[in-house]
């Protein structure tokens, strides 16, 4: 899913940030602190997501929880990050079976979209994340646009890398993903407009 425009929203993922692994008890921590985040947000958007209850639930110390995410806006983008992981790999287990790439992307977010939409208040808090991230937050903005154009290339399907004009389509979709979400969670748009949009966006990849 792509906020503005991001320098990784180039239709491949961008390189990770090299950083030092987390040891076993690290990432435990890290998994607490990402499911009492969402938990919260699920029960009552981004306003319901305070530093302190976060901490509390995930049976943290606050300024531990600080050194793993130094902001509230931090925390639910990398929220954001993993629902996209979990969702590639349920989509990696359960591919679209069109046999053209435009159908099998829009396909794809669709399912995307609908997964989002069973969960609204998450959704929200994780898009306004998004739009309210700063260039202090440009490293974990980037990893959920690779994450969103990954998901699109594993539509599209092919063996090979994609071309010049596959990665603009992609970057197109991308942005249209987003400001599709965007407006359905402030009312301006309907699901059956969502739907229209994202196979339109798809429809790019056709063209030569």
């Amino acid at each position: 899913m792509s906020p503005t425009a991001s320098p990784a929203s180039s239709g491949a993922p961008a390189a990770p940030r090299a950083e030092p692994p987390l040891s076993a008890r690290q990432a435990e921590r890290r998994r607490r602190i990402l499911r009492a985040a969402t938990a919260l947000a699920a029960r009552g958007g981004y306003e319901a997501v305070q530093m302190r209850e976060v901490a509390e639930s995930a049976q943290v110390a606050l300024g531990t929880l600080y050194r793993y995410f130094p902001s509230k806006v931090h925390l639910l983008v990398a929220v954001m990050l993993e629902q996209l992981q979990e969702l590639q790999e349920h989509i990696r287990r359960h591919p679209p079976a069109d046999r053209e790439p435009a159908p099998r992307v829009a396909d794809t977010l669709t399912r995307a979209f609908h997964a989002l939409q069973r969960e609204p208040l998450l959704a929200e808090a994780m898009v306004r994340a998004m739009c309210f991230a700063d260039r202090s937050v440009g490293a974990e903005v980037d990893l959920v646009s690779a994450a969103t154009g990954q998901l699109i290339l594993d539509a599209i399907g092919q063996s090979g890398p994609p071309s010049d004009s596959q990665r603009a389509a992609v970057r197109v979709i991308e942005h249209t993903w987003h400001s599709a979400l965007v407006a359905w969670l402030s009312g301006r748009a309907s699901i059956a407009e969502v739907r229209a949009d994202l196979h339109t966006a798809a429809r790019l990849l056709a063209l030569p």
